[in-house]
Formats: C-alpha cells, structure tokens, sequence
C-alpha cells in the first residue's frame, strides 16, 4: 500500500493532461470560428438548410440506394417541387459549385472525413478519378 499515494498522483497527473484541451476552452470561451461557405444567391435548397446540415449525408445515402436499387429518379421536395436525383446534377451543378468552398469547410471545420462521394462523382474543375 505504499505506492497507492504515487498511483493516485499519477492518476491525477493524467486525467488534468487528458481534460486539459476541454478545461481550455471552456476558460478562454472562445469557438472555432464557423467557416463562410460561399451559398448560391436566390437559390433554395432540396430540403430545409436546418435538415441539410445534419442529415445531408443521409439523403445523398438514400438517393444513391434509390436510383441503383429502384431505379427512382426524381425526388420532390417538401416544398412540392421535383428534382433530378443527382450528386453531379443536381448540388454540385445548381448549387454547390466549388467543393473547396462548400463541402471541404464545413468537414474541415466539424472533423470529419471527406465524404467518399468523390471516389466516383467528379467535383467541378477536378479531373476524372477512378473508382476504388
């Protein structure tokens, strides 16, 4: 029992190194600055920009099993109005014409991966890629 008072400093020494980024930026209150993504001007989106930014995936996902799986081609919208079911087509061509300035911040900023869209569909201005 004469190591439990080093085991326990060690345990603290840890845990402070561990927690030290979240102690951090709770003391500072300061937030990663949110990136500018570059928006279409007058331009609405195929679903609400409130559900595009956390389920855009989910339906990028979903028209993807429809048009290989069914074959369905058009989505309507809540809105009513019907669009092409089409990465290329649709977004990246209407809408969300520079990846860099669109896609590449907001999953730069957030953390995550780049989406595995691109192993397929080519951004504008990109060469042709192969597929995996």
């Amino acid at each position: 029992m004469r190591d439990q008072p080093i085991i326990l400093a060690g345990l603290a020494v840890f845990l402070v190194i561990a927690s030290f980024p979240f102690w951090y930026n709770a003391a500072t209150l300061r937030a990663a600055a949110r990136p500018a993504l570059q928006l279409p001007p007058g331009k609405q989106c195929v679903a609400p920009v409130k559900y595009m930014k956390a389920y855009h995936m989910r339906m990028l996902d979903s028209w993807r099993d429809q048009v290989v799986r069914t074959g369905v081609r058009r989505y309507t919208s809540p809105g009513g109005k019907t669009y092409d079911i089409s990465l290329t087509g649709t977004c990246l061509s209407q809408c969300h014409q520079d990846r860099a300035k669109f896609c590449d911040r907001c999953h730069s900023y957030v953390g995550v991966r780049a989406a595995y869209c691109w192993d397929c569909h080519n951004s504008p201005g990109n060469a042709v890629r192969t597929a995996r």
